[in-house]
């Protein structure tokens, strides 16, 4: 059985949320990410993440001869780019078996032919592609997924191009193409309900616009014609009904975050954790003590590192999310060059960990997590082992809410010594932040 739970990133959260009260106290500090993101821009198709009726899910086409001009938010691409799109479909009315078909379109407004190159794709259902199975907390391998979101980013995270894809896309001048025209179906299931996650990198020689479009088909095997999604792309209107509305960034109380759909500034945060803007080093904590860095940290879930890395949006509608929060498909490139100042050999160890969310004080963990999943995703570690081996490793991990995690890294320092740690993850679209990345000396 499909569960909605996992596809659905609680929008309204209460900030003292009683749920499951937090048994374990941790008093180490979590530090702001050195860096800040990349100013990449991001297709960003998330709301309404129900989709229940045909039209334009995002548009960032031109106003001008369309019947609803204000479903089009006038944004150019060019260059690097990429596309995210994560939707779910269930039958709009009891006994409605009609497949629902996303599409994305991308057009070309220039005098000259746009080349795009498909650098890295992927695209995935939850039934039959990738179910959310049960798995254990932490599972080495590369290719271990629970979900599409999961499935997706990890295989972003490997550099993997769908067969989907093609490497390279051109669009004649003043025409349209076909990025991605396919079905989510439900008829098999029960309940009648599934999601499917996307995610392209893409770079450009021109400007293009683009638009992901819903449209209902009989079966899934017949996909709509190139001219019927031109159709809907000029004279439908936002796909109805729509998520609840964010709550403005200056109210307080409940925060209703709401979904994104726009384009997002910013799809990498790379960096190296060090002392200080003046270090090249990051000394291990001394024996018995640790630090932690915020993962996806945002308004009332800094964790006390003061920082919010939430991804601002270029242009979005009125009724979505102020900011990406969740910065899903946002790649964290972490290099931890560790240095151990002392004279004795340190054992250093590093985890990821999905503490209770909170804006300020320590960190708080549940004796029992969960029983809600709140990161499915898998992370690439590459380091040197302590025989000077090159080491490179993936974690698929299983976290639920108020959930310690397993140690990914334990490698034992020699005096005075430096040991270069990579870390690697896309932050995927079936977790709910902030985590924490742990650095831990025994």
């Amino acid at each position: 059985m499909l569960s909605l739970l996992p596809l659905l990133f609680p929008v309204s959260i209460p900030l003292n949320s009683s749920l499951n009260p937090p048994l374990i106290a941790q008093t180490h500090p979590v530090r702001p990410l050195n860096g800040e993101l990349n100013q990449v821009p991001v297709f960003n198709s998330n709301s309404p993440e129900l989709v229940l009726g045909e039209g334009i899910l995002l548009s960032t086409f031109p106003p001008t001869n369309k019947a609803t001009p204000e479903a089009h938010l006038d944004f150019a691409f060019e260059g690097k780019f990429d596309i995210f799109a994560h939707h779910v479909s269930r039958p709009p009315t009891e006994g409605d078996t009609r497949t629902l078909y996303i599409g994305i379109l991308v057009h070309n407004p220039t005098a000259e032919a746009v080349n795009i190159n498909i650098l890295q794709g992927a695209t995935y259902t939850s039934q039959p592609d990738a179910p959310f199975i049960s798995l254990p907390p932490q599972i080495e391998g590369r290719n271990i997924y629970a979900g599409p979101g999961s499935r997706v980013m990890g295989d972003i995270l490997q550099g993997k191009r769908q067969d989907i894809f093609p490497a390279n896309v051109t669009i004649p001048s003043g025409e349209s193409r076909m990025l991605l025209n396919v079905p989510i179906p439900i008829q098999a299931l029960e309940p009648p309900l599934n999601g499917r996650s996307t995610y392209m990198r893409l770079q450009s020689d021109g400007q293009v616009h683009i638009a992901s479009l819903a449209i209902y088909g009989e079966t899934e095997d017949n996909p709509p014609t190139l001219s019927q999604w031109q159709e809907t792309l000029n004279n439908g209107s936002l796909s109805t009904p729509r998520d609840l509305a964010p709550t403005p960034p200056s109210a307080e109380g409940k925060i209703i975050y709401g979904r994104v759909a726009g384009v997002s500034e910013g799809n990498m945060w790379k960096t190296d954790l060090v002392d200080s803007e003046d270090s090249a080093m990051l000394t291990i904590p001394e024996s018995g003590n640790s630090f932690s860095y915020g993962l996806s940290t945002l308004v009332a879930g800094r964790l006390g590192s003061g920082q919010i890395q939430t991804a601002n949006m270029a242009v979005r509608y009125p009724d979505t999310a102020y900011s990406a929060h969740g910065n899903y498909g946002v790649q964290y490139s972490l290099t931890l060059p560790l240095h151990n100042p002392t004279q004795e050999s340190q054992t250093v160890r590093l985890k990821i960990s999905t503490p209770i969310k909170k804006d300020v004080g320590e960190l708080e963990f549940l004796d029992e997590p969960g029983p809600q999943v709140f990161f499915r995703g898998t992370v690439q570690v590459k380091y040197n082992d302590d025989q000077n081996i090159p080491r490179w490793r993936y974690f698929h991990l299983v976290q639920k809410r108020g959930e310690e995690g397993q140690d990914l890294l334990e490698i034992t320092m020699a005096p005075n010594t430096n040991r270069l740690v990579f870390v690697d993850l896309l932050y995927p679209p079936d977790a709910t932040p902030p985590q924490i990345l742990t650095v831990e000396t025994d």
